[in-house]
Parts: C-alpha cells; structure tokens; sequence
C-alpha cells in the first residue's frame, strides 16, 4: 500500500512522524500536527490565543495564530536546521486549536485562558501558545505557576512591559509587573531580551537591544543561562522585540531590534535549559508584508520544539 499523503491534521492516526503535504495546500494545523483535544500520549499541546483587545496601539493580533500555522507549512516538510534531525521522531506533538473567548465579555478572558491552559497542563503535556497580544502570557503564566511554583522568566521583547498596574486592568504593557508583584514569577531568575523602551525594571536582569548588538549571541546565551539556572523558565516571545525590518507585522514596533538570525541564534544555544512552556505573540497579518513575521514566528516556535526534541 502507498504511503498515505496529505491533510495529516485530520486523517494521521499516530502523533509521530510525518506524511508528504503539498507545502501551498491542505490542513493548516501548526506545523501539520494532528488537530486533536485527546492528550493521551502528548509531549507537547500547541494552541493559539486569539486575543487583541488589550493592545494600547494597532490591533490585529487575534488573526496571528491563523497566520503562525500558515507560515510553519514549509517547515513540516524536511529534517529541522541546523538540528539535523526530525523532531517530529522524538516528540508527540499536538494542534489543540484555540482558546475560546467571548470578546462581548473582556472581563471574562483572562480566566478562559488561565482555565484552557491549566486543562492542557493537566494532561501532562508542555504548552506551545501562539499570539495573540501580550496579555495573555499573564493568564497563562498564572497556569503554569499553579504546577511549577514561581517561574524564571525569558522574555524577548521591545518593552519591559512593567508599566504601572492597578491589578484588574486588561493592559498588554503592564502584565509583567502584575506578575512579579504577585510571585507569579521569581525576577531574580527573570530575563528580559532586546528591550529598547524604558519602563521600571522590577529586578529583571535587562539585555537591552544595544546590548545585545555589542556582545553579540554567544554572550547573550551566557548571561541568560547563568540567570535562569537551576529554575523552571517560561520563554516569551514577544515578536517586537525583532526589528521592524525583520517583523513589520506587530502592533507596536520599535526600531533597533534584534535581527531574525540573532534571536534564532540564541535560542538555538539554550538546549539543555529546562523550559515548561513558551508562546510567541503580537503577530498581526494586516500589517506584514510578504508575511515575514509569521514565518519568523513560526520558526522561532519550532525551534523551541526543538530544544525540548534535542533532550530526548
């Protein structure tokens, strides 16, 4: 019998592996993973949050998992680079689909996250959230903290995102400050990467993007393990923190950031790192061109399936 091709979201039975797509047609799960909410056996769960109200400058991050799943298509198809290996052959990997949110009641969606998140973990499966605006990454932390205990945090990003909170306000810049304030995240072993805006600190270890420019990614991969050593890390990309020439495609951008081949540089040096959850956030289509930051965006989260992939 020939070997069964394409639509493998729908019609593969086995979580490893992979079949022969058409790269411009069929089934857009993340990566061509299997749509399933069935976790038995699952290493890691990938989902999207398709949030934007919380953003404080152009809106459009709720159609960036749509475009996160489209762009990874290519990357389905041959052994991950520079990693040599399918990591498809050593993970089960998962499309969970989406968050469910009613956007008639905001005040209502940091909880459905929270609640969606701490189901998937509850599975035993890792977490893989793609944006959506930043604000989610406060809930899902929140999930994460209930199994793990306060987290370090690594976030890449243009803005430290400390901005002052109230405590209740549903803010895209302020999240980070809510959740040091509440121990949701340990910032004496937290990280931020490539900021280029100024904002309180709150203790973070701060690289900024001129940082990062002068040291290069062999030192930023340094500073960044010597940080988070010996913790649980919940890694946050917040695609601003690319250069506009790089991710044109985000809500806020910040001239001066890092380049695509830095940012994979360095999280291509993190193996080993023990990470509990990553999300990739504030992708928004209607403002990238050729849609370069969905395809930045797609591969920054398949090498971080990678890093999990390369400890086995």
């Amino acid at each position: 019998m020939p070997h069964p091709k394409g639509d493998q979201a729908f019609r593969n039975p086995d979580l490893h592996g992979r079949w022969p797509e058409m790269t411009y047609g069929g089934a857009l799960s993340f990566l061509r993973r299997r749509y399933t909410r069935d976790l038995r056996g699952v290493d890691v769960a990938v989902t999207g949050i398709p949030l934007d109200i919380t953003t404080s400058y152009r809106p459009g991050a709720r159609l960036g998992p749509a475009a996160v799943r489209a762009a990874s298509a290519q990357l389905a198809e041959l052994p991950a680079f520079p990693w040599g290996f399918d990591p498809f052959e050593r993970l089960a990997v998962v499309d969970y689909g989406d968050c469910y949110l009613d956007f008639g009641h905001p005040e209502r969606i940091p909880e459905a996250i929270t609640a969606h998140a701490r189901e998937i973990l509850a599975g035993g499966a890792r977490l893989l959230s793609l944006g959506g605006d930043h604000f989610s990454t406060y809930p899902l932390l929140r999930a994460h903290a209930e199994r793990h205990g306060p987290l370090a945090l690594l976030q890449f990003d243009a803005h430290p995102d400390t901005w002052p909170d109230d405590g209740h306000r549903l803010d895209h810049g302020t999240m980070f400050r809510r959740a040091a304030e509440e121990g949701i995240i340990d910032v004496d072993h937290s990280v931020q990467v490539g900021i280029r805006t100024h904002a309180e600190p709150m203790g973070f270890t701060v690289l900024d993007a001129p940082w990062v420019h002068d040291a290069g990614p062999r030192e930023t991969i340094r500073r960044i393990r010597d940080a988070v050593a010996g913790k649980p890390v919940y890694l946050t990309f917040d695609i601003d923190c690319l250069d506009p020439g790089c991710a044109p495609g985000t809500g806020t951008p910040v001239p001066g950031g890092l380049s695509s081949a830095q940012a994979l540089a360095i999280m291509r040096g993190l193996a080993g790192v023990d990470f509990i959850g990553m999300d990739v956030v504030e992708v928004a289509p209607p403002y990238d061109t050729a849609g370069i930051t969905a395809l930045a965006a797609a591969h920054l989260a398949h090498d971080w399936l990678c890093l999990l992939a390369s400890r086995r």
